[in-house]
């Protein structure tokens, strides 16, 4: 937070064009130093510091997913932290300071909020896509996977369709306040803490290819009641 809202923030523009900001490597190394501190065997996977070590249990960040939000000063931004066992999300925590929220799950556990006074959350029980609150998130992601007319159908078929960003679309489907989101382009930091987070909520998170994990590019979410319909008129 101290970075947030800074007058001489500085940044800087990566290979792929992406941003990343002196927030961004703070957060990384001050959560891989408490990992090197806490869990020196495990290894680690983050955006901005790449992969060290090895072995079946992997710590996967993203200091700061929504940069471009928090460059900007708006607060639709978190730190996503996740630990996979044999590459599977065992773990998710998304905090989100600028909101003063957090989510967090374990499998077997639950989904939470409000560590404070924790409160167990759950996915909607709408049934059909027509009554359904969709989050896209980017439109440039869909034209670039050749999506873009599957996404205009989707934006005529469903109930409501905005793009809230980033991690916050999946925890507002965790906490039942949408139905479903979508979203291509994404690298397995963006989506390994949301993946327990959606499914100990009761719903379902596969790639567009109804591939699971984070490890596909793509990220398809949903109440689970929706998902087959969702993955069926993304594929148009």
């Amino acid at each position: 937070m101290q970075h947030f809202r800074s007058q001489d923030l500085e940044t800087w523009t990566k290979p792929d064009r992406t941003f990343v900001t002196a927030g961004d490597r703070a957060v990384e190394l001050a959560i891989r130093d408490r990992l090197h501190s806490e869990r020196p065997e495990d290894s680690v996977l983050g955006e901005e510091f790449g992969t060290e070590g090895s072995g079946a249990r992997q710590w996967i960040i993203d200091p700061i997913d929504g940069t471009a939000h928090f460059m900007r000063g708006a607060p639709v931004w978190a730190t996503l932290i996740a630990l996979a066992v044999d590459d599977k999300p065992v773990v998710g925590v998304c905090s989100a300071p600028a909101f003063g929220q957090r989510w967090w799950a374990s499998v077997g556990e639950g989904a939470w909020t409000n560590p404070g006074d924790p409160r167990r959350i759950r996915v909607s029980g709408t049934d059909t896509l027509e009554h359904a609150a969709f989050s896209y998130n980017a439109i440039q992601g869909w034209d670039g996977a050749g999506r873009l007319d599957q996404l205009i159908a989707l934006q005529r078929r469903v109930w409501r369709a905005r793009s809230y960003g980033d991690a916050w679309s999946y925890m507002l489907l965790a906490e039942g306040q949408i139905d479903a989101v979508a979203e291509f382009d994404l690298q397995p930091y963006d989506m390994a803490a949301l993946v327990p987070i959606v499914q100990e909520a009761g719903g379902t998170f596969t790639a567009a290819d109804g591939s699971e994990g984070p490890w596909h590019g793509s990220a398809v979410a949903s109440n689970g009641l929706l998902h087959a319909e969702l993955l069926a008129a993304m594929d148009g």
